[in-house]
């Protein structure tokens, strides 16, 4: 059998071998330890791949004021090596945060969230039939209505959505900070739970079952090629079943990249406090 010290260095070699031929990946691509350095912890927005373009500075400033794939370069008529590598690499995360099941020793643990799942049995399930993820049975409202009380001001619920690494990420901080917003205004919010297989309109439910003043959700945002830990906070004053989306009040982009987690939580409640003056949501509220 071949040594894995002697697998490294061959690996090591081609590796080598590829940069010299100018196909994006260069020796620096291995680390001290053997194992290929992670490519995903290169920022795209300062990566500049173009040999010598006319003018670096500009190339420079537009690759800073867009997330999107810029001056990835070729080696003929494809992609270089390190540009389809990170490519498949942020796919892989995209489709991971899709259809990894939120793990109960995580998020769900971490804040002592009940699970209430929607009508969907799976993934498979709640990926091919949208209709099931807004709808609960009648023994999951009871659960919801037993949880958060009725007629609550504030009810905040958490949902893995399209991205249960969004949530993971996110979701804890953004709560945090909501309920510090609210509290200096001495505002009450109903105990919390978590929405498995949610879609966006199971929040009108909720409201139906709770008759809460504001319901918010937390839930992940379908994940893209440049983060795969987006999420948003949808919320409606009075939420009923059938009502307009024209109702429903959005931030989104909550993450590292976009709005931080702590500041949209902040911004959140704020929200919160002018639905409750105003009595409206959505199109309906001046922001």
């Amino acid at each position: 059998m071949i040594a894995e010290a002697d697998v490294k260095k061959v690996i090591e070699q081609v590796l080598i071998e590829l940069g010299q031929r100018g196909n994006g990946v260069s020796s620096s691509t291995v680390a001290s330890d053997g194992f290929l350095s992670d490519i995903t912890e290169v920022d795209l927005r300062s990566q500049i791949l173009v040999p010598n373009p006319v003018n670096r500075e500009v190339l420079a400033s537009m690759k800073k004021a867009t997330p999107a794939r810029l001056g990835v370069w070729r080696a003929g008529p494809r992609y270089k090596t390190e540009t389809l590598l990170r490519f498949r690499a942020d796919h892989a995360a995209a489709m991971d945060a899709v259809f990894n099941e939120m793990p109960e020793d995580g998020l769900i643990k971490k804040m002592n969230l009940k699970v209430i799942q929607t009508l969907c049995t799976d993934k498979d399930n709640y990926l091919t039939r949208p209709d099931l993820g807004r709808k609960f049975s009648d023994e999951s409202k009871a659960e919801i209505k037993s949880i958060a009380g009725s007629g609550q001001s504030v009810l905040i619920y958490i949902s893995d959505g399209l991205s249960t690494t969004a949530v993971e990420t996110c979701a804890e901080d953004t709560y945090k900070s909501i309920i510090q917003g609210l509290g200096r205004s001495g505002i009450e919010v109903a105990p919390a739970f978590f929405v498995k297989y949610g879609r966006v309109p199971a929040q009108d439910v909720v409201g139906d079952v709770t008759g809460a003043g504001v319901v918010v959700t937390l839930i992940g945002e379908r994940p893209g090629l440049v983060t795969a830990e987006s999420m948003s906070s949808y919320m409606a004053y009075k939420p009923t079943v059938g009502m307009p989306e024209a109702r429903r009040t959005v931030v989104s982009n909550i993450h590292k990249g976009g709005t931080p987690p702590v500041e949209a939580g902040a911004y959140i409640a704020d929200i919160i406090k002018l639905m409750l003056e105003n009595k409206a949501s959505g199109l309906d509220l001046k922001l």
